[in-house]
């Protein structure tokens, strides 16, 4: 039987790189949108202390969140199952069998490609949905997309 232990790898240290770019776009969008609230309401005299704290909270965000996500997000695939830790905010901890297995789906967005990393997607009956892998290298996703759909054949069952 297995267990709901911690997965043994990490994602690729390139990840935290990726994570951040998306964290500065939106934070980007909301100083900017502060800025031009600041702009539009004249009359409100502390308007720039609160574009100020947007500001210093917004870079928090782009500095803490992709560390943190790196320090949380793990794999690891044995003989009989694909493991997966993810999240930030709340963290799930998930096991699929290989018996489970249907599909394995590789992915990459235009961020991830300028980065080389990917996106592995394990679909399974489970009504939990799919389990997700982000921030792999590029190579390493699909080396595993082989190695899943053969070990996924090998372990038979009918993936229900």
């Amino acid at each position: 039987m297995t267990d709901l232990r911690e997965p043994a790898h990490r994602v690729d240290p390139r990840a935290r790189s990726m994570w951040a770019v998306e964290c500065a776009a939106g934070a980007a969008v909301l100083v900017v949108a502060a800025l031009v609230g600041a702009v539009v309401w004249t009359e409100y005299a502390a308007r720039w202390w609160g574009v100020a704290v947007i500001a210093v909270g917004a870079l928090a965000y782009v500095l803490g969140v992709p560390r943190w996500r790196y320090l949380v997000h793990r794999w690891e695939i044995t003989d009989t199952a694909v493991y997966t830790q993810r999240g930030w905010w709340a963290r799930e901890r998930r096991i699929a069998p290989m018996s489970r297995v249907q599909t394995v789906d590789y992915t990459q967005g235009p961020l991830a490609r300028l980065f080389g990393l990917a996106t592995l997607t394990v679909t399974t009956a489970s009504a939990a949905g799919a389990l997700r892998i982000d921030g792999l290298d590029r190579a390493e996703a699909l080396a595993l997309v082989d190695q899943l759909t053969l070990r996924a054949e090998e372990a038979g069952g009918d993936a229900t």
